[in-house]
């Protein structure tokens, strides 16, 4: 039962106010019978849409979807019909011109016989056969030769003439130098 109450409200404030009497939240079924559902479920416009039966999962780019109420093609209907009718003949006129065999005479019977081109024949001996193979011993692998990469760009070549290197060690002569500066 909802109420509405109009009241006086400051010019601010909302010129009336809803409640509602509390109802008992229905217990739902895990399993529902479309007959015994209740039309009040149906009409609630909020929930998980994930358990919407007007929602559709999975790719819909080439599925082609009739309308709920869209009725399907009378022609179409009776070409089906007509195809169920040809092949149910089919059927009955294929059992109609099997070859069926008389009843064997008194005292004898019918067995299955091989009619195949291609004869097993069946032993209780199976027979085997060995065959070996024997490949060549491996030779040992030669060793790797050492990689030398190639040369890139041009060579470069320094000429020292007589005088101009130093045979002294490098301290001595950092110490020699150090003291003609001053």
């Amino acid at each position: 039962m909802a109420v509405i109450q109009e009241r006086a409200a400051p010019a601010d404030g909302p010129p009336y106010s809803f409640s509602s009497q509390p109802r008992v939240v229905a217990h739902r079924r895990k399993y529902r019978n479309a007959e015994f559902q209740n039309s009040e479920e149906d009409t609630r416009g909020f929930g998980n849409i994930m358990y919407d039966r007007r929602v559709v999962r999975g790719n819909t780019y080439a599925s082609s979807t009739l309308p709920a109420r869209a009725q399907p093609d009378p022609v179409e209907i009776q070409r089906q019909q007509e195809s169920k009718r040809r092949a149910i003949a089919r059927r009955r006129a294929k059992e109609h011109f099997q070859s069926l065999t008389p009843e064997p005479v008194a005292g004898r019977k019918h067995i299955d016989v091989q009619t195949e081109f291609y004869l097993e024949e069946l032993a209780d001996r199976i027979e085997e056969a060995d065959v070996d193979c024997q490949t060549d011993g491996f030779l040992d692998r030669p060793p790797s030769p050492l990689f030398v990469p190639a040369k890139s760009g041009a060579d470069a070549s320094t000429q020292i003439l007589d005088g101009e290197v130093s045979l002294k060690p490098a301290v001595l002569s950092y110490e020699e130098e150090s003291t003609r500066a001053c």
